[in-house]
């Protein structure tokens, strides 16, 4: 079934749908047909200078409270607090170093970003962490948990398998000073500097691996198109790859997400929030110090990420800085998505994959929660024969990997795992579904005539629904809609739903990455946007450009 769910042009996304409508005027809507629709190392960008004890603000910088690298053996790991790296321009990111007590040479398994590497798992993210346990509870086997981490691996289940975990905090947050602007050009050439660190430590055997979620993730696709000598293999586990289509402004109407996200769970660890924040569970020190900077000063070293994304409506060279030149990318990477994550990440994973230029380059489609697969034995085990096979060269049967591995979701959500060689797949039946106004249905016939149908705003929009299906029916794979739109406003947002229900009528869900109840699909435009980019889009994956009325 498929639901039209529209709304006058304004701002606020996707994300808060049940203010869709409050306060909208009527429009019409006149309804047609819906389509279906070996090489040398480059020399590096960057030199180092040793890395003083003190942290140093940016230009003009000024010395502020000192932080000591303090090392120590416990629970069966090297750990390095606040390890210095400094970056071109003199400013020092502190990062924790997690490694093998032998002695040696490992492969490196490194994340950069703005969440607090001291931050525990349950202590910042309490009700994930009882949802993680509960969908996942092998997570609470064979570690003490002590070092869990927010979208990040456990070091306690790396580290004995050889590997060094190297956590960065992000330039202004965390324990690393400096001015945050989240997913700058400035934080790309930052993560290049620190993979390039990591890969010529005395215990790096030179292959540095990126892997995590969301955030730890979307960094991987501009970073990987910069091409840093030591990168050796990405796992981009549920990241968006489009900093205007999929982050900012979805069809190019306003999402809500940098405007709740930014000051939840980046403005309270920034660095500088100091003694007014949180203290780390292990070491005691304040995950968002040392420094405790009056708020006039914090808010001056923070960009304004959501207000940018409120005042650029259009697709502007700010938004390109911040998505990848994908065909640069070279390094291996495996792509990790969730059909549930129409909201943020998920047409990032698969558009990403499509578009990277790496020889070596997987897909692999899974359900349930936005971290839960990250942290279970079936994605602990797919990261580690990915890893193990290009940072250590190891038989873990990763040659063997089919290119897409999918997770074919079923009602009640049953998966089954199935092995492809594609994506789009090349066996799929294009077909075109036709909107009939003649009883709201929706079939493979054309309609008998044109007609005009209208809905109120506020109301329950337009349903289209199938008659009852005698066989078995799988979609998988893109779906796009061709509609004819008059309004009686100066623009108009239009927002579909693809839904599932039962012989009994009762709406059938689904778990998604961030809602326990998500519709098979969802797709929304503003309609003053829908200008096509003729050589990009495909009948069945329209490319709007975004950059005209």
């Amino acid at each position: 079934m498929l639901s039209i769910l529209p709304r006058e042009s304004g701002e606020g996304g996707p994300s808060r749908a049940a203010g869709w409508w409050k306060g909208r005027r009527p429009q019409r809507i006149s309804l047609d047909e819906s389509d279906t629709s070996g090489q040398t190392p480059p020399p590096p960008r960057f030199a180092w200078s040793p890395s003083p004890a003190i942290a140093v603000e940016d230009a003009g910088a000024k010395a502020i409270v000192m932080i000591e690298m303090k090392s120590e053996t416990r629970d069966g790991m090297r750990i390095d607090w606040d390890a210095p790296i400094t970056m071109d321009d003199g400013v020092v990111l502190r990062a924790d170093v997690f490694r093998p007590t032998a002695e040696g040479k490992h492969p490196v398994i490194l994340s950069y970003g703005p969440y607090a590497k001291g931050l525990a798992f349950q202590e910042g993210y309490k009700g994930n962490w009882a949802r993680l346990t509960k969908a996942a509870p092998e997570v609470l086997e064979g570690s003490s948990n002590k070092y869990q981490n927010w979208e990040l691996v456990d070091p306690e289940k790396w580290v004995p398998d050889g590997y060094v975990c190297v956590r960065i905090d992000s330039r202004g947050a965390g324990r690393s000073p400096g001015t945050l602007d989240v997913w700058s050009p400035r934080e790309t050439d930052d993560l290049y500097q620190c993979i390039e660190w990591a890969g010529t430590q005395p215990w790096s055997n030179g292959k540095v691996g990126i892997n995590g979620i969301s955030y730890y993730a979307m960094n991987q696709w501009t970073v990987g198109a910069l091409k840093p000598p030591h990168l050796a293999a990405l796992c981009i586990w549920e990241g968006s790859s489009d900093y205007y289509r999929e982050l900012c402004r979805h069809g190019g109407i306003l999402s809500d997400f940098l405007n709740s996200w930014h000051p939840r769970q980046v403005a309270t660890v920034q660095h500088g929030v100091g003694t007014r924040g949180v203290k780390s569970v292990v070491t005691r020190e304040p995950v968002a110090g040392p420094d405790t900077l009056p708020e006039a000063e914090l808010a001056k070293n923070c960009a304004d990420s959501p207000g940018e994304a409120k005042r650029r409506e259009l697709h502007d060279d700010y938004y390109a800085s911040r998505t990848a030149a994908f065909e640069k990318i070279e390094a291996p990477l495996l792509s990790a998505a969730n059909w549930g994550g129409m909201g943020l990440h998920t047409r990032g994973n698969f558009e990403g994959f499509l578009r990277a230029g790496s020889k070596q380059k997987w897909l692999e489609v899974h359900g349930d929660t936005h971290f839960t697969h990250f942290y279970s034995s079936y994605g602990e085990a797919l990261q580690k024969r990915f890893f193990g096979h290009f940072l250590k060269g190891e038989d873990t049967g990763w040659s063997r990997q089919p290119r897409v591995a999918l997770n074919v979701r079923h009602p009640h959500e049953k998966f089954a795992l199935r092995a492809e060689n594609e994506w789009p797949l090349a066996r799929t039946r294009w077909t075109k579904y036709y909107l009939q106004p003649d009883g709201l249905a929706l079939t493979p016939q054309e309609p008998a005539a044109a007609t005009t149908l209208s809905y109120e705003t506020m109301g329950d929009g337009l349903t289209f629904r199938t008659p009852p299906m005698t066989e078995s029916l799988e979609i998988t794979g893109p779906v796009a809609a061709r509609l004819f739109v008059s309004s009686a406003t100066t623009d108009a947002d239009i927002f579909l739903a693809l839904r599932l229900f039962d012989p009994d009528g009762k709406e059938i869900t689904f778990v998604g990455s961030n809602d326990p109840r998500v519709p098979i699909g969802l797709g929304w435009l503003r309609a003053s946007q829908r200008k096509l980019d003729a050589k990009r889009s495909w009948p069945y994956r329209p490319w709007h450009t975004h950059d005209e009325e």
